[in-house]
C-alpha cells in the first residue's frame, strides 16, 4: 500500500482516543496542559494550507506514546496537519518500513506526508534529548540476569512516565524536535 492508502486506513484522533484502554487519562492530561509557545505557533503558521498529513504508528500501552502523541496533536493543530492513527501491532507491514536502528518496532512513529502521499519527514520514537535521558536512566539498571532487574526496570519506567506527565520542559523538548522535523 502507498502512504495515502495507509493514511486513509487510519483512525481519526477521536476514534483513537475513544478506543484507548490504557493511558488515556494521562495522555489527555498532557494534551490539556500543553500549549505551543507563540514562537512555535508563528513557525507553524507557514505550514497552514500546505495540506500536510501525518500517520501515527502507536499503541495506547506505550509510555513514549503517552508523552509524544498529545504533543504531536498540539503541533498538528498549529500547522493544520490532519492526523490518522494506526495501531502498530495490526499494521506491521507499514511498521517494518520504519524500524528504529533497522531492527526495533519502537513507537510512536510519525510519518509526515504531502497531499500526493510523498513522505516529507519521519519522527520518532523519541526526541534525541529524551533518548539520551532514557539511556542515562537505563545505564543505572543492574544486569539483566540480576534478581531485581525486572523490579528496577519497572520502577525506572514508572518514574519516567511520571516525569513525562509532570514536566512541561519535557513536553517542550518533544515539541521542538517534532517542529524541527516538520519544518525541514
Amino acid at each position: 500500500m502507498d502512504l495515502n492508502s495507509w493514511f486513509q486506513k487510519g483512525m481519526t484522533v477521536d476514534e483513537y482516543i475513544n478506543g484507548m484502554t490504557r493511558n488515556k487519562e494521562e495522555m489527555l492530561s498532557i494534551y490539556e496542559q500543553f500549549a505551543l509557545k507563540d514562537d512555535d505557533r508563528s513557525k507553524l503558521e507557514a505550514l497552514k494550507g500546505m495540506g500536510l498529513r501525518v500517520i501515527v504508528l502507536s499503541e495506547d500501552w506505550c509510555g513514549d506514546a503517552l508523552l509524544n502523541n498529545p504533543v504531536l496533536l498540539r503541533v498538528a493543530e498549529g500547522a493544520d496537519i490532519d492526523v490518522r492513527f494506526l495501531l502498530r501491532d495490526q499494521n506491521l507491514e507499514l511498521m517494518d518500513q520504519y524500524l528504529t536502528n533497522g531492527t526495533s518496532r519502537a513507537i510512536p512513529i510519525f510519518v509526515f506526508i504531502d497531499q500526493e502521499g510523498n513522505e516529507v519527514g519521519v519522527w520518532g520514537p523519541r526526541a534525541p534529548e529524551m533518548q539520551a535521558l532514557v539511556e542515562k536512566e537505563r545505564a543505572t539498571l543492574p544486569d539483566k540476569d540480576a534478581a531485581d532487574f525486572q523490579e528496577k526496570q519497572m520502577a525506572l519506567y514508572k518514574g519516567l512516565a511520571n516525569r513525562y506527565q509532570t514536566e512541561p520542559e519535557i513536553w517542550q523538548t518533544v515539541a521542538d524536535s517534532i517542529i524541527c522535523t516538520v519544518l525541514k
